[in-house]
């Protein structure tokens, strides 16, 4: 079953009010991670729903093996960067911070696992899956959202290592030099 343009429209419309409620305290916070988070999520949904109609055209083709690829090391990505920082991190309100979500909002500086190697395997998880949708049908009308999405995302990694900085303090610096950003030993 084929998604019309207007059931595309009305789930962007559905999705993204979903995600401004979901991000309603950090779009009133421009300084802070989330509101660029936001961003990315409708970066992210733009691209889904522009490339949904070719999601599993000829699947066996090189651009789409390499988009599954990048969306199943998405999935891991995430899903072991939360357990980490549920397993490891610890919790605690930040006054300063009160628009991160919980597990966020962590107490132990966290440097086992994905995140012996990169700062940030959330950010990365969201890179690899805009990318991974993005070469489902790669596309001069979708570098666009592409390219904003891998931007904001930066922004939201930078952002969020600053209030890493100000909370952990010289531990966090020292973790900046020993790890990259998004991929192990590259970015």
């Amino acid at each position: 079953m084929a998604l019309t343009m207007a059931t595309r429209v009305i789930l962007f419309i559905v999705f993204s009010l979903i995600f401004v409620r979901i991000s309603w305290q950090p779009l009133h916070n421009p300084k802070c991670h989330g509101f660029y988070r936001f961003f990315a999520f409708e970066g992210i949904l733009l691209l889904l729903l522009i490339n949904a109609p070719v999601w599993f055209k000829d699947p066996f083709s090189g651009f789409q093996l390499l988009s599954w690829f990048l969306l199943l090391v998405s999935i891991f990505m995430v899903l072991h960067g939360v357990f980490l920082l549920k397993k490891m991190g610890g919790q605690e309100n930040r006054a300063k911070h009160a628009e991160n979500f919980a597990f966020e909002n962590t107490v132990n500086l966290v440097e086992e696992g994905i995140y012996r190697y990169i700062r940030h395997p959330m950010y990365a998880s969201l890179l690899f899956l805009a990318w991974g949708i993005f070469f489902k049908h790669p596309a001069l009308y979708t570098t666009i959202p592409l390219a904003a999405t891998t931007l904001v995302l930066y922004t939201a990694a930078r952002t969020e290592e600053g209030e890493n900085l100000e909370f952990f303090g010289p531990p966090y610096q020292d973790y900046i030099q020993r790890t990259r950003m998004f991929v192990p030993f590259v970015l």
